[in-house]
């Protein structure tokens, strides 16, 4: 949903949710994030990144220089849930535009889920009910991205299946396990990641290796335990059709670990050469407007259900496209707050497909656009899809044709 804090700034906020086994690199990556947008290394001259939490970014920063300059990796953090809020802040620009545009602030909520409860059972009641109460609070996020460690695949070298078994088959444990609970309030759930995204962390690991590699070594090897992982967690949704698992793959690597022969830690971390990390803003914004609207024309998918898809699509759409803010609130105004997805089409899909349908050198025309006149957020939204696409074509993600 689109809040506001207060009038001004209008804020659009996306979340993400990020899982995996203790280890494969879930602090690194967040920390390899945001690092170097505080550093000043990766001034776009369009925006600032900023933590809400002073306090988290403080944390995260001396992570990233603990890497940086003593080549010294985070140290794990176990048992904990973690939800890090960064904020976009656009930087200057034109001041009518800036009166125009669907929102000033775009906020990513970015949920760490312990890793640790994939692997173990929970020692008490009142674990179990924070471990539900914790995956509760991610439901809010249109992705999720699964870490498939890199280093633990080449420790099993030849029989990756033995690994890859072992996490999918925790990973589904854990959403069985989770399924009374989640489900006892109200039944099946519509407001639920929907787009899971297969991610080799650590990628650095395997230099040779794209996307395709990644994705083609899962299917060999574990493409029935993907579909029982789908199975599972299709049993917890409302209209399982509309779930995306086994068909987006990305590949994550938070900086280049020089290592001694023989030894474990690192001498040097080069934090420069990162893979996909620059992907995950336009992965949690855009993707999930171009998903709602394939499924949309491919099934029939009732209103509380397509309300939920990229909720605020429409903001985002309209921030991509130029299309003014009022007559948009206008246009949404007039849907009905309940019934048929009939209303949605009418109203809301044309914006969606539009912004969807911006693609090669139109899309680099309206980003050259926007850039002459100081529209700040439809630059940033068009280069977070050219991006997108450059990632599709450098082989870092995959995502359905």
């Amino acid at each position: 949903m689109l809040c506001h804090m207060a009038k001004y700034p209008r804020v659009r906020e996306q979340h993400i949710a990020v899982f995996g086994e203790s280890g494969s690199g879930k602090t690194v990556l967040v920390s390899s994030f945001f690092g170097p947008m505080e550093e000043g290394s990766r001034d776009n001259g369009l925006w600032d990144l900023v933590a809400d939490d002073a306090g988290q970014g403080n944390r995260l920063y001396q992570n990233y220089l603990g890497m940086r300059d003593r080549a010294m990796p985070p140290m794990p953090t176990r048992f904990t849930n973690t939800t890090y809020y960064f904020s976009l802040k656009l930087k200057g620009g034109d001041a009518d535009a800036a009166k125009k545009r669907p929102f000033d602030v775009l906020r990513l909520a970015w949920h760490d889920y312990p890793g640790e409860w994939f692997e173990d059972e929970p020692s008490s009641t009142a674990e179990r009910d924070r471990r539900t109460d914790t995956f509760r609070s991610l439901l809010r996020s249109d992705v999720a991205l699964v870490l498939v460690d890199g280093q633990k695949l080449l420790n099993y070298a030849g029989e990756e299946e033995r690994y890859l078994k072992s996490l999918l088959g925790n990973f589904r444990q854990t959403m069985m396990r989770l399924k009374d609970d989640l489900l006892a309030d109200k039944g099946k759930l519509v407001e639920f990641p929907r787009i899971w995204i297969l991610a080799l962390s650590k990628a650095d690991l395997l230099h040779d290796w794209d996307v395709n590699t990644f994705r083609d070594l899962l299917i060999l090897k574990v493409n029935d335990d993907i579909d029982r992982l789908r199975t599972a967690i299709a049993d917890l949704i409302d209209t399982p059709s509309v779930l995306s698992l086994g068909e987006d793959f990305m590949l994550l690597s938070s900086a280049k670990f020089q290592l001694k022969a023989g030894e474990a830690e690192p001498v040097e971390i080069d934090l420069t050469q990162r893979i996909g990390l620059d992907l995950i803003l336009p992965v949690a914004s855009l993707l999930p407007l171009e998903r709602r609207v394939h499924w949309h024309e491919k099934f029939a998918i009732p209103r509380k259900v397509l309300d939920s898809l990229a909720d605020g699509a429409e903001f985002l759409a309209a921030g991509l496209v130029g299309a003014r803010f009022a007559p948009i609130e206008k246009l949404l105004a007039k849907m009905p707050k309940a019934g048929p997805a009939g209303a949605l089409v009418k109203y809301g899909v044309p914006l969606l497909a539009e912004a969807v349908r911006l693609t090669g050198p139109k899309l680099k025309e309206m980003n050259e656009q926007a850039h002459a006149r100081g529209d700040r957020l439809r630059e940033t939204l068009t280069k977070m899809r050219m991006d997108l696409e450059k990632g599709i074509s450098d082989k870092v993600i995959r995502t359905p044709k």
